[in-house]
């Protein structure tokens, strides 16, 4: 009698710890900002989900008129359609974004506002 009741237990105990491990892995959305963007004037950013990134932009030309690029790399934030670049250098860049399909709509801010269409490239 005893080992049925200690069974019994077990087995509520299971139940109820796959039921709650079952609730939480299906409520976990990732962000759809996870993976690399990119277009086709070079510009690209890629979102790791630890949280950091890395960006190649083109936000000027030369006296030339040759694109000049400039590299980045931090960790990102995103409250509602803002995404909060902090840099290396402890400087920080608040942009609006917003994705739809697989485009990611950007306004990067340097000197200037510089509006930048990246399509998904890898997760």
């Amino acid at each position: 009698m005893k080992a049925k009741k200690i069974l019994l237990h077990f087995t509520i105990t299971l139940f109820a710890c796959a039921s709650i491990l079952f609730t939480l892995s299906s409520c976990y959305t990732p962000s759809p900002l996870y993976g690399t963007w990119a277009d086709n004037d070079g510009n690209k950013i890629t979102f790791i989900s630890d949280g950091t990134f890395s960006a190649k932009v083109y936000t000027s030309t030369d006296s030339s008129g040759d694109a000049v690029s400039e590299t980045y790399s931090g960790t990102y934030s995103v409250i509602d359609n803002v995404l909060i670049f902090t840099f290396e250098s402890g400087s920080s860049k608040n942009t609006t974004w917003d994705i739809r399909g697989s485009i990611l709509y950007l306004t990067w801010y340097e000197d200037s506002e510089l509006s930048l269409t990246l399509y998904h490239t890898s997760r």
